[in-house]
């Protein structure tokens, strides 16, 4: 077996023009594998990562917000803005029948200017109610979240002295959140006494276009159902009950998240069954034309006492060390590609982008190396096969 592979080396190494457009094809294979694989899994990761963020049944923001804004790109995509409405809507979603829990926030957006460090979205919380952020909070930090502490998302850029400006109020940073590969990432989270004061001092500069008192609005409630209620139902109630608001059912909000991503899927799917259906066929080919050219050598061989079985083997490895090669070559350049651009990649398709967890990724790596190994077995066995049945006796006389 060693002298096969020895063999196979230097028969590579003595056409090395060929053998790197076989590599290099047998890398495009793993590329489009290991890619697309990789990007399919970071889709389903970043939306079941949103949907236990989210935590809530129904979102609850003032009638107005819905046309005057674009309520999911605040709420889901991290795009700064806020609005507002009287905090007495609070106690009333909380009296409706079926609601088990009410938890607001406040929202503000920073300012592109000499007051701000740079333009956020800050995302107030009370602790005291609170069912879906603290939980995601206490997975990178358990300490108290006194006032101007804020915690930041994991795209958020760190300063050298852990503080952030914003309506020259300097904030400590406490600590960065568990990456989500969502707009969440780019967001500021603070306790409801930070945010008050936040508003408080962008009014005192006039950079906020309402005029309301921090102590008495809230921008969204977030409710959770309690058990035995249909969800659907109490939407309803709280829509037809509570004026002046809209009550949204968090699943529907990401629906069309889950629907981009879908189809994303589907796409990416027939891109690579599409690229390896192709890249075989060219590869069979190639191969085929290679072994054929090469006759007369494999003829010598059997007239010097290699069996078919031998010359099988040859072709296997050769197959084998071409593909591997290329597919080492593929895995790499994917995950050069896209390891380090996963946040680029996840904001040009709109829709959250977690990549997969180490061991995961290992074991894509691995698979990868796998299904390109068989596709070398299957490659070479059809050349194996027609080597195997020529006339070594005709060949040699052919080639006097």
């Amino acid at each position: 077996m060693r002298l096969i592979l020895q063999l196979s080396r230097k028969n590579l190494a003595g056409r090395p023009g060929r053998a790197a457009a076989m590599i290099a094809l047998a890398a495009f294979l793993a590329f489009a594998i290991f890619a697309g694989s990789v990007v399919s899994m970071s889709l389903q990761r970043g939306l079941g990562t949103l949907e236990n963020r989210l935590g809530a049944d129904i979102i609850v923001v003032p009638a107005s917000a819905k046309s005057q804004f674009n309520v999911n790109d605040i709420l889901l995509q991290g795009n700064p803005g806020y609005f507002y409405m009287d905090r007495e809507k609070l106690d009333k979603i909380a009296e409706r029948e079926g609601v088990a829990a009410v938890s607001p926030q406040l929202y503000l957006a920073s300012m592109v200017a000499s007051c701000c460090s740079s333009r956020l979205q800050l995302i107030g919380f009370d602790p005291e109610t609170d069912f879906t952020i603290l939980p995601w909070v206490r997975e990178s930090y358990r300490g108290e979240i006194g006032l101007y502490d804020i915690l930041v998302g994991a795209n958020v850029t760190v300063s050298g002295d852990y503080t952030l400006r914003f309506y020259g109020i300097d904030c400590r940073i406490v600590g960065q959140l568990e990456k989500t590969g969502s707009g969440l990432d780019n967001a500021v989270y603070a306790n409801w006494e930070t945010i008050e004061k936040l508003i408080e001092a962008s009014e005192e500069k006039n950079l906020n276009k309402y005029s309301v008192k921090a102590d008495s609005v809230v921008s969204s409630v977030l409710v959770r159902v309690a058990d035995g209620y249909d969800i659907e139902q109490v939407l309803n109630d709280i829509n037809l009950r509570v004026r002046k608001v809209t009550a949204v059912r968090a699943s529907n909000m990401i629906s069309g998240i889950a629907e981009n991503l879908t189809r994303l899927s589907g796409v990416i799917s027939l891109l690579i069954a599409g690229v390896w259906l192709l890249g075989l066929l060219i590869m069979m080919i190639a191969f085929s034309m290679m072994t054929q050219e090469r006759k007369r050598e494999f003829a010598v061989l059997r007239a010097a006492g290699a069996s078919r079985r031998q010359l099988g083997a040859l072709i296997f490895a050769e197959a084998l060390i071409v593909c591997c090669a290329g597919a080492v070559f593929g895995i790499a350049l994917a995950a050069l590609i896209v390891w380090p651009f996963s946040t680029a990649i996840g904001s040009a398709l709109g829709v959250p982008f977690l990549l997969p967890s180490l061991p995961t990724m290992l074991a894509l790596m691995a698979a990868t190396l796998a299904a390109c190994a068989v596709a070398g077995v299957l490659i070479s066995s059809i050349s194996a096969v027609r080597i195997a049945r020529q006339d070594t006796g005709l060949i040699l006389r052919e080639g006097n």
